[in-house]
């Protein structure tokens, strides 16, 4: 067999998310990411055993820049016929932007040091049209100053090593709910077709199911004036049966890069 390392792109927005729902992905019911690729490996190499491993499974909506997978296929295809095949295969909305040959013994997941996810959203009265699939939206007439300084103190509390068991959903293969964020704060984005687009960026060793979302979604209440500082902190101290804040949608979320 042999092995690749790629670096992949996507727009989530018609996808059921990236892990593959059926073992025959020719025939899945929704369409995924990995099955997506995984159909176009298949069309390469004839349909011989093949398999594509990410190292972040992205929710439905969800978008990368800088997703990382292993792909695994019987032919010996070098690494630039592989991704000027593929590219020429995939949809619109996937792209495969770096391929070099790898290791059996390298997996992403476990290669994987920090990830870094943007979660982006216009503030403003009106929602931009030229967003709605890439960034949530957050009513507001602007964002003041106080706002942000608000903003800033509430992903000042969530960084460090926390239990964020409150802002998450249950997940049966996470070991553990005690996460670590090593980076937390709200930028304004230089994208010139919107001066009210920002976005949270986070970064961490990795993140619970919904995890960002549900951060998103409570610093939005906060500035709503819906909770306060001090429930953030409870939240994070103590298990609550309730969620503090729902989550904001997932077409906001993006995998900017993985490190390894």
């Amino acid at each position: 067999m042999y092995y690749y390392r790629v670096t992949i792109a996507y727009k989530g927005t018609r996808y059921y998310g990236w892990q593959a729902q059926s073992v025959d992905t020719l025939y899945e019911k929704n369409k995924t990411i990995e099955g997506t690729i995984k159909n176009a490996l298949k069309k390469i190499t004839n349909y011989q055993h093949c398999t594509v491993s990410g190292a972040s499974r992205t929710d439905g909506g969800v978008h990368a820049q800088g997703q990382r997978a292993k792909l695994t296929i019987a032919d010996d295809i070098s690494a630039e016929h592989l991704l000027l095949g593929l590219n020429s295969l995939l949809p619109f909305d996937i792209r495969i932007l770096t391929c070099e040959t790898s290791t059996k013994e390298y997996q992403p997941s476990k290669a994987s040091i920090t990830k870094e996810y943007h979660c982006y959203f216009v503030a403003s009265p009106v929602d931009n049209a030229a967003m709605t699939d890439i960034a949530v939206y957050f009513r507001t007439q602007k964002l003041e100053p106080k706002d942000l300084e608000l903003l800033e103190a509430g992903c000042q509390l969530f960084m460090g090593k926390h239990d964020f068991r409150n802002f998450s959903s249950r997940d049966r293969t996470a070991v553990t709910s005690i996460r670590e964020i090593t980076y937390c704060a709200i930028h304004q984005s230089d994208f010139s077709l919107s001066e009210s687009l920002y976005y949270l960026k986070v970064i961490g060793e990795g993140f619970l199911k919904y995890m960002i979302r549900y951060l998103m979604g409570t610093l939005f209440d906060l500035v709503r004036g819906r909770i306060t500082l001090d429930d953030i902190a409870l939240y994070l101290r103590e298990a609550q049966e309730e969620k503090l804040s729902p989550k904001v949608k997932a077409k906001g979320l993006h995998l900017i890069r993985i490190e390894e």
